[in-house]
């Protein structure tokens, strides 16, 4: 058919149409069917099946991470042992409250051992606290020869307690070493303590 022909069909006869006419017009119906049901009823089921697909993706992704994770266990664990018992290590190098004095002794016998003399060693008269700990700053001064200042602090280094020696300033009097210095301590704190500790973390908190 052509052109013409399809431009002479009348509607009010559709049941005289040729079978060409009437396979496209049965075409174009079912299409605007397909078309309305997309608008009006498809697109929120296409939506929520997109957000469907989405959530897949990210589900999968979760369970990539935690099968990961559970491959990994054993490993974690023995990490954590691990950080633990460095963790343990450390705290144990931390004086308690009642070795302290026994702590700034072991200091100053390190530097008369050397035979360096202390033209002071005075304690900071309160402590620095921190979440776990205190610390302890001790302004030293002393006057030497350069290797048994150096030998000094080789053996505060080497005290089985944690000791620091900070804010280093040397002069030279005619070939006799003056070092003023920080020396730092510091202590775990006691249930006690660190119970205050928190407390006193949550109040400024909560000031805040």
């Amino acid at each position: 058919m052509t052109l013409d022909d399809f431009r002479r069909l009348s509607f009010r006869e559709i049941g005289k149409w040729p079978l060409a006419p009437k396979i496209i017009l049965l075409t174009l119906v079912v299409l605007f069917i397909v078309a309305l049901g997309a608008f009006f009823d498809w697109k929120d089921q296409w939506d929520t099946l997109q957000t469907a697909e989405a959530q897949e993706v990210k589900l999968k992704d979760q369970f990539k991470e935690k099968k990961a994770k559970a491959i990994n266990y054993d490993l974690y664990v023995q990490q954590l042992a691990e950080v633990e018992q460095s963790f343990g290590a450390l705290v144990k190098q931390l004086p308690n409250r009642s070795e302290i004095d026994a702590l700034l002794t072991d200091i100053n016998q390190a530097g008369l051992g050397r035979g360096l003399q202390f033209d002071l060693f005075r304690p900071a008269p309160q402590e620095r606290m921190a979440d776990f700990y205190a610390e302890l700053p001790i302004s030293i001064k002393i006057t030497g020869n350069y290797h048994d200042i150096g030998a000094f602090a080789s053996d505060v280094a080497a005290l089985p307690r944690i000791v620091t020696l900070n804010d280093l300033q040397i002069g030279n009097d005619k070939g006799t070493l003056t070092m003023d210095a920080v020396a730092k301590t510091f202590r775990y704190l006691d249930e006690e303590e660190m119970a205050k500790q928190r407390a006193a973390a949550k109040g400024t908190k909560g000031k805040k």
